[in-house]
């Protein structure tokens, strides 16, 4: 899960080409072609930043003489008014990359900000906070290495990484009439033994069947806190145990003292705002003696 240079790279260039798909008109009109530019990334709040590499890959895929010096590290906490980054290069690259540098850098600062706040809402309990695939399409790469630089943990990243049977899942099985404890058996005799299963469940009944199946972990979906409770005991140890549904700052520091060892919250990444970063440019015209 974690992004490639070459990934990268890639989503750098198809951000470019949406957003200059025949260049920068505005600059390339306006900008004479040898005026230089510096731009600062400064922190207008509070935050835990992400996305140096994904900056700094923004401005040399226009560029590759473009100078960038990130100035804090992925998963390092920062104040308003700290400076996060300096560019410096040629005007018409600084301005064709600096919206897309900045909108990145900015979201996925904003996941590693809130995930940290839900990391410390728990601290001390041994619950770990993870993700979900409730992401923005193309950009889950991104935010997943956000949720890690903001303290958190990973969920799968795919559907292919893991089986995870969901109340979808059992429904169907139900109405075909298929015992679900037998069909998890079938399922596990046919997977390598490295594949973890995992299986959703929405009432405490439901436990017994799941755990006669071998399975790896059990997620108790959208329970009270006298059922996460009441599933913990239950489970006894036995297999991993995620709560998940509904969870959010006010409510994650109870949930984790149920006893659960996983939350996961889709709030991380698709009920974030991006952090409130600043990248302001100053052009430097040829032969103006600064």
């Amino acid at each position: 899960m974690y992004p490639t240079t070459a990934q990268i790279n890639g989503l750098i260039d198809d951000a470019l080409s949406e957003d200059a798909p025949w260049g920068d008109l505005t600059s390339e009109t306006l900008i004479p072609p040898d005026a230089r530019a510096t731009a600062t990334l400064t922190a207008r709040e509070d935050g835990v930043f992400s996305g140096g590499e994904v900056f700094t890959a923004a401005f040399l895929r226009v560029d590759p003489g473009t100078q960038v010096d990130v100035r804090v590290a992925d998963g390092a906490a920062f104040s308003a008014g700290d400076v996060l980054a300096e560019v410096s290069g040629s005007a018409r690259s600084v301005l064709r990359a600096e919206r897309i540098g900045l909108n990145l850098v900015q979201r996925m600062s904003g996941i590693a900000t809130l995930t940290s706040r839900y990391v410390a809402a728990v601290a001390g309990t041994g619950a770990r906070i993870v993700d979900t695939r409730k992401t923005t399409p193309g950009l889950r790469l991104l935010e997943k290495k956000a949720v890690r630089d903001g303290g958190g943990h990973n969920h799968r990243a795919t559907l292919s990484d893991a089986v995870m049977v969901k109340d979808n899942h059992l429904a169907v099985l139900l109405a075909e009439g298929v015992s679900v404890t037998e069909a998890l058996r079938t399922a596990r005799s046919r997977l390598p033994h490295t594949t973890h299963i995992e299986v959703e469940v929405d009432r405490v009944d439901q436990i017994p069947g799941v755990l006669a199946a071998g399975v790896d972990s059990v997620m108790l979906d959208n329970f009270t806190l006298e059922q996460l409770r009441e599933g913990v005991a239950l489970i006894g140890g036995a297999v991993v145990v995620e709560a998940s549904g509904q969870v959010s700052l006010d409510t994650v520091g109870d949930v984790a003292a149920t006893g659960v060892d996983v939350i996961s919250v889709g709030a991380l990444t698709h009920g974030v705002r991006s952090l409130d970063l600043g990248l302001d440019v100053s052009v430097r015209r040829p032969g103006d003696g600064r």
